[in-house]
């Protein structure tokens, strides 16, 4: 299910067109949809990381949820250089939509250096990506 059709599309702040894929911004979660077919690496994905960066800021805490309505394929020996892009990038999620997605986020999940990133359901996702983000911010405070 794409987001905007989702009962979080009354939540979007924004959204943002791009090459490879639409970004929808909520207020500490970004959700990515990657067009059918594109390959996602480190060289490609400047503009992702300038439209999180001018939105979230440097140090801002917030999550980004790739939601595989398409197929496509990711550099995941890229993961490091990603997670260095952006360091207040706190929480990562995969939402896989058939059995082909599914498999490749629970592939992406093992290059990940946190818990369980792969869901079956974007609200899934949303819930426990949103959860964890209110729950640095509010460890960040005190």
């Amino acid at each position: 299910m794409k987001i905007a059709e989702s009962d979080f599309s009354t939540h979007i702040v924004e959204s943002v067109q791009k090459e490879l894929g639409n970004i929808f911004f909520f207020k500490h979660i970004a959700v990515i949809e990657f067009n059918e077919g594109v390959h996602i690496d480190i060289n490609n994905s400047s503009e992702f990381f300038d439209e999180l960066i001018s939105y979230y800021g440097h140090s801002r805490p917030f999550g980004v949820i790739a939601n595989r309505i398409n197929s496509y394929s990711v550099k995941l020996m890229d993961a490091d250089l990603f997670r260095k892009k952006i360091s207040n990038l706190c929480y990562y999620a995969v939402v896989g939509h058939n059995n082909a997605s599914k498999m490749n986020a629970e592939i992406e999940n093992r290059f990940c250096d946190r818990n369980k990133i792969n869901y079956n359901t974007i609200h899934e996702a949303m819930n426990s990506i949103y959860s964890k983000v209110k729950n640095d911010i509010l460890l960040s405070l005190h």
